[in-house]
């Protein structure tokens, strides 16, 4: 016998252990949350199902774009393939209930389900599946409607720069309402509008690829408004179909998944707590506030005049109070400094706001693999109280929450032959992430934010839209040299026994 293996167990354990008691806090165990909270993991149709031409599909806005030479994907791949979900779902299925996860969400290609404007019987029978094989492992289905994959054919006749696209949007909603709707209780109409309207109208970084100076045309000053115009619109045109014609029947709940950094001011000065709050407004508050209150935040009325449309009074009554849970996409956080000469060449300039990942030479918290994600788990015990001052949804879901964690010998997860799958799978820096950020979360609930369910991004490695697959933020391993096998990250047994049931918080390793 090896006496060394013994011996790193318990090292490991030892070390597990300092990490999560850490302030003197107690190990996370599923008794540590109120009863019922949900626990899941999360993803998206263009990023894991693959099987672009099977089924019925028609071409979405992404598979135009990564095929592109405009498409900009840094490692010049597409979700052709993707994780291959799309055949595979039943055994991704099993190893989520293997993890004692309560939910799954997912979304559906619009591409698949509702292709020119009708039903395809194809698409509605493989999310049955997806939706029967879930419940089957007692495994709840939480459905995104819109996750970026925009019909190609309704982008062509203007998209979500045509007003039009209400009506198309809820169409293909009520559809999915009354193909899924007895057996799904919890809807999120968008994830992340703030992203596809900037990233994919203002940057051209994302599909469709517009901007100002873009091969595909567009208005990077403009356009973003307009697009996030028309899906708020679209939004509150399928939770009105909702609420009167399935939500008493089938009672379920309908929300929107939005995501924000927490900012926080650079300094102690008036002007950076302004610029703080204004960068807020025009990440979170350009959605959050008419649906809460009717009208888009004062400070982007003030600044942006005409560039900002207008709501009738009719929109406005149906677009307030138009969720009965609001989705936050959170992973980090950033200082903010005021900063009045920007000249605004984007959407993303117009709040005259400096976002920083460091103050002073010192960083917000740690990088972790991809450049934009800093570890500061504070942001999220901070944004979580900031929303409930400011907004006061009905009840909060965290709908992502991740880290593609940087290994000791590399800053990048990245997909790298000379890494070993064993060392591939230590992934200690994620758990430690989801920890520390967890921890923070029961802070807020402790002082009366209304958080019902957490989803971690994502169940396993994936096509990060831009970035390809050359980071990882899964829990699952993907092996893509060898058919796309899964294997479970250290990350994964870490959930599997934390969520377990009466089962001790010590036992966490």
């Amino acid at each position: 016998m090896d006496l060394r293996l013994p011996l790193l167990a318990v090292l490991l354990k030892y070390v597990l252990a300092s990490t999560f008691l850490e302030n003197g806090a107690a190990p996370l165990s599923r008794s540590s949350f109120p009863d019922g909270f949900v626990f899941g993991t999360a993803s998206s149709a263009y990023q894991f199902e693959g099987a672009f031409q099977e089924g019925g599909r028609k071409p979405s806005i992404w598979d135009t774009f990564s095929h592109s030479s405009a498409g900009k994907i840094k490692d010049g791949s597409n979700g052709d393939i993707a994780v291959d979900q799309y055949h595979r779902f039943k055994d991704d299925t099993k190893l989520m209930k293997d993890m004692n996860m309560d939910a799954y969400r997912f979304s559906i290609s619009w591409s698949r389900a509702f292709p020119d404007d009708k039903v395809n019987p194809e698409g509605i029978a493989y999310y049955n599946s997806i939706i029967d094989s879930l419940k089957q492992a007692g495994i709840e289905p939480y459905i995104t409607l819109y996750h970026w994959d925009l019909p190609e054919a309704l982008h062509l006749s203007g998209g979500w720069l045509n007003s039009s696209i209400s009506e198309k949007y809820a169409a293909y909603a009520e559809a999915c309402f009354e193909a899924f709707g007895d057996r799904v209780k919890n809807w999120m109409t968008f994830n992340e509008p703030y992203t596809f309207a900037t990233r994919g109208y203002s940057e051209g970084a994302h599909a469709p690829g517009r901007c100002t100076g873009c091969k595909f045309g567009g208005n990077s000053l403009t356009e973003p408004y307009i697009v996030t115009h028309n899906v708020l619109l679209s939004h509150a045109a399928a939770v009105k179909i909702y609420r009167e014609k399935f939500q008493e029947k089938q009672g379920g709940k309908i929300g929107i998944a939005l995501d924000t950094h927490w900012f926080e001011p650079f300094s102690d000065s008036p002007e950076d707590a302004a610029a703080a709050e204004r960068r807020l407004d025009y990440k979170l508050g350009w959605f959050l506030s008419p649906i809460m209150f009717g009208k888009y935040p004062r400070s982007m009325r003030l600044h942006l005049g005409p560039r900002l449309p207008v709501f009738t009074s009719k929109q406005r009554r149906e677009i307030r109070g138009s969720i009965d849970f609001m989705g936050l996409n959170h992973y980090t956080s950033r200082y903010v400094q005021d900063d009045p000469a920007a000249a605004a060449t984007n959407s993303e300039m117009d709040p005259a706001a400096l976002s920083l990942g460091n103050r002073n030479g010192v960083l917000i918290g740690p990088q972790a693999g991809s450049k934009w994600l800093y570890v500061v788990p504070w942001g999220m015990e901070k944004l979580l109280k900031y929303i409930k001052a400011r907004y006061n949804p009905p009840e909060i879901f965290i709908t992502e929450n991740g880290s593609c964690h940087f290994l000791a010998i590399k800053l990048d997860e990245l997909n790298d032959p000379s890494i070993s799958l064993e060392q591939a799978l230590q992934d200690q820096l994620r758990i430690d992430y989801y920890n520390e950020y967890l921890k923070y979360m029961l802070a807020a609930m402790r002082d009366g934010v209304n958080v019902r369910a957490y989803f971690a991004w994502s169940f396993s490695d994936n096509f990060e839209w831009e970035i390809g697959y050359t980071s990882r933020f899964g829990i699952y391993y993907v092996d893509y040299s060898d058919n796309l096998k899964r294997y479970p990250k250290k990350s994964a047994l870490w959930f599997k026994q934390m969520l377990a049931r009466n089962a001790s918080a010590t036992q966490i390793l």
